[in-house]
């Protein structure tokens, strides 16, 4: 039993995290770095370098007084010097003496008294987080899944110490509420059409609450929206059929426009008898640009004369 459990144990703590658990909770990368570590180092081992320095070049009676003396010196001196911080310039550093908020500091070199004092380093940049995928269902009952980031900034530093236990998780977990109660409330065709008006409701939601707790927001982007299959296909359909709608329509109206303007290019030939000879010269002309065509003229004074006799040889039909 002991070594079942101890298996399991051991399972657990080199097993591999969950990438599902990851994506659930996002936080912003802690941009924070020790850039004074070398300067705590220097001040540090400048005076230890010349204390043992004085220990050595001792008298050997003397000796052992000094180390005992330089220990102290050295462990008092490292305290001392442990206390230097240095804060980047897009950082601010929340100062609690003993347990009780006391100021601001930063950026630049800063000091904290040992034992006494604690500081947390604040970003103020721009930060972001990504929210994972949330599963939301529409106001007419369509499932999606949508990707955001949400991007703000800390304004208020000991407001975001003090208020609030972990501000980026706080942000990242509000708004996802907030995107799945925004979304449900709209339709899949507002959903598709309506990104920028949707982008700014959540942010005004989220940002009401943020402020709170000394952030801004400052934007809020839905990155994708993945709907199902099967209605990706019938979209596509529908998208399909009402572009051949509108072509059939265009065409349609090309086809009316062109008969109108026939109909009145015939009219004003008809009113003018060398116009209408003109275009029978530019048409003869046009088919006898091509060599595979072979063209009778017949003329046109003669036609009309034909025609004219054809028409007084056939008799008037008799009333009654």
């Amino acid at each position: 039993m002991a070594s079942s459990e101890f298996r399991a144990m051991a399972g657990r703590m080199f097993a591999q995290p969950n990438s599902s658990s990851q994506a659930m909770n996002p936080s912003a990368n802690d941009g924070h770095r020790s850039l004074g570590a070398g300067l705590r180092a220097v001040l540090f081992w400048f005076p230890a370098v010349l204390i043992a320095l004085s220990v050595v070049s001792a008298p050997e009676e003397q000796r052992g007084e000094r180390v005992l003396g330089g220990a102290a010196l050295a462990a008092a001196w490292g305290v001392a010097v442990n206390g230097l911080r240095v804060a980047a310039q897009w950082e601010r550093g929340v100062i609690l003496r003993l347990g009780r908020l006391q100021d601001v500091r930063g950026p630049g070199v800063l000091y904290v008294i040992p034992v006494l004092e604690t500081m947390r380093f604040i970003d103020t940049r721009t930060l972001v987080i990504n929210i994972p995928s949330q599963k939301v269902i529409t106001k007419d009952n369509v499932p999606a899944s949508i990707d955001s980031a949400v991007f703000f900034l800390v304004e208020d530093a000991p407001k975001a110490v003090n208020a609030i236990q972990d501000y980026t998780f706080a942000i990242a977990q509000f708004s996802q509420a907030t995107l799945r109660d925004v979304i449900g409330g709209l339709s899949l065709d507002e959903l598709l059409s309506e990104r920028e008006g949707i982008q700014d409701a959540i942010r005004t939601a989220v940002n009401a609450q943020a402020t709170l707790w000394g952030i801004r927001i400052e934007s809020i982007q839905l990155q994708d929206i993945e709907l199902p299959e099967d209605l990706k296909r019938v979209m596509s359909r529908q998208a399909s059929a009402e572009r051949e709608k509108r072509a059939t329509i265009t065409k349609a109206e090309g086809d009316r426009e062109a008969a109108e303007s026939l109909a009145k290019a015939a009219a004003t030939m008809a009113a003018n008898p060398i116009a209408l000879n003109l275009r029978t010269l530019q048409t003869i002309d046009g088919l006898g640009a091509s060599p595979s065509n072979t063209v009778v003229l017949f003329p046109l004074e003669l036609s009309e004369a034909v025609n004219h006799l054809v028409t007084k040889a056939i008799p008037k039909p008799q009333d009654g």
